[in-house]
């Protein structure tokens, strides 16, 4: 297997991951905060998705899909235009709303953007700095990484708050069937 093609199977795992995630929950769901101040759901998968998007356009040398497909103006939040959730406030936390159909929808456009990367990709890419930032530079293989890192621990942290909604629901005796 190349490189290339290992970047891409990992990567290709997320839409599913994402969409399992989302997948019966309602918007007040999507909303709830884990103790009252964690990450909600909705937060993290559209952090998920700008945080992917913005880094892979910008290793790219792409505008990101938030603003070419008009994905901010139909999320319509009060946050800037290229706000990726990095260090949100609680209130700004709170203020990410939006319903399960849009999550999906602009984290399914951010992964056509990077498998479209992806397969335009060979080894020696790899080792192209993208950020001289770091020390030492971050190349474009590391920065991929650390992308694919970032997002499976976001999506992770939203499976376990739906979980934690489905075991909240079912002490409550609120639970399908109860």
């Amino acid at each position: 297997m190349h490189s290339k093609e290992l970047l891409m199977d990992a990567f290709d795992r997320l839409p599913a991951l994402v969409a399992e995630s989302l997948k019966g929950l309602d918007t007040a769901q999507l909303q709830r905060r884990p103790g009252g101040t964690g990450n909600s759901i909705a937060w993290l998968i559209w952090h998920t998705a700008r945080v992917e998007d913005a880094q892979i356009a910008s290793a790219a040398g792409l505008e990101q899909v938030w603003l070419a497909e008009g994905f901010v103006t139909r999320f319509g939040l009060p946050l800037g235009d290229r706000d990726t959730g990095y260090g949100h406030s609680s209130e700004q936390v709170e203020a990410v709303r939006a319903p399960r159909e849009l999550l999906q929808e602009y984290y399914d456009a951010v992964h056509r953007q990077t498998a479209n990367v992806l397969a335009d990709i060979d080894d020696p890419a790899l080792d192209r700095v993208v950020d001289r930032h770091w020390n030492p530079p971050v190349t474009l293989g590391v920065r991929l990484v650390s992308i694919l890192g970032d997002c499976l621990q976001h999506v992770g942290q939203a499976a376990y708050a739906k979980g934690l909604h489905a075991g909240a629901a079912e002490r409550d005796g609120t639970a399908a069937g109860t």
